[in-house]
């Protein structure tokens, strides 16, 4: 069912969610690393907190450690994810090293085809300098290490055409979107998930974007295991305001 039918349901069960909510004590525990949400998209999309963004300060790539090699088989994580994502496998030489013009790839974002890894980029599908505006400019430099090498989730990171990584930069949904109409929904729904594992925020402009591109996308349930424990506002608790408000299912799934 499409995201418009979200909307037409919403009164009943947006008063019932904010019943629940405040009916829960304001001391609610945050969510730990580990746990296990399962919802909708457009509910998803309901929990994400909304917060402005200040002009950024102290941003620097290097925050975020990467490419690093975290089993130690000699692959570090672009390789990880280079090896993942090829259509034809790459010929590997030494312990890790990927030929140059060997293997393919399939780029979603503009439905091209790269046949060498130099024209090949590692996305975020949440980029750094997004993410240090969201929340991570206040983590530990492990937890930020983290985030730039997560390949617990698939959709976290993933090889595309550099041309469109350069193009999308740092730019959120109300900024850049995929070329591609058939990479709308995909692109949007990995965005909210990786924003929700990593239990970071959104700016107004960013969630009134995704809800609108969202209306045309297919209502699916959508599992997200969270990398980091998820502060106490992002659990049912009693809201500051009523834009706090998240939904009721916002809790780990059994």
């Amino acid at each position: 069912m499409k995201l418009t039918r979200w909307f037409a349901r919403g009164v009943v069960g947006a008063l019932a969610a904010v019943l629940a909510l405040l009916l829960l004590p304001a001391g609610s525990a945050a969510a730990a690393q580990g746990e296990v949400v399962k919802a909708p998209l457009s509910e998803l999309i309901a929990a994400l907190p909304v917060e402005d963004e200040g002009p950024r300060a102290g941003y620097s790539r290097a925050e975020f450690k990467h490419w690093v090699d975290q089993d130690r088989d000699g692959c570090d994580t672009r390789a990880e994810i280079l090896l993942r994502d090829a259509v034809t496998a790459p010929q590997i030489t030494g312990r890790c090293t990927i030929a140059r013009d060997t293997g393919t790839w399939y780029s979603w974002y503009d439905e091209s085809t790269q046949t060498s890894k130099v024209d090949v980029d590692i996305d975020h599908m949440v980029p750094l300098g997004e993410a240090w505006d969201s929340g991570a400019a206040t983590w530990t430099a492990a937890e930020r290490e983290g985030y730039a090498n997560d390949l617990e989730d698939e959709r976290a990171l993933l090889a595309v055409y550099d041309k469109q990584n350069q193009s999308k930069a740092d730019r959120d949904p109300a900024e850049w979107m995929p070329p591609a109409a058939s990479a709308t929904c995909r692109y949007l729904t990995d965005w909210v998930v990786v924003k929700i594992r990593w239990g970071l925020t959104v700016n107004p402009a960013e969630h009134a974007a995704i809800q609108r591109i969202a209306s045309g996308c297919d209502d699916e349930e959508i599992t997200v295991v969270r990398a980091r424990s998820a502060p106490a506002e992002l659990t049912p608790a009693v809201p500051k305001t009523r834009s706090d408000v998240q939904p009721s299912w916002f809790e780990p799934a059994a």
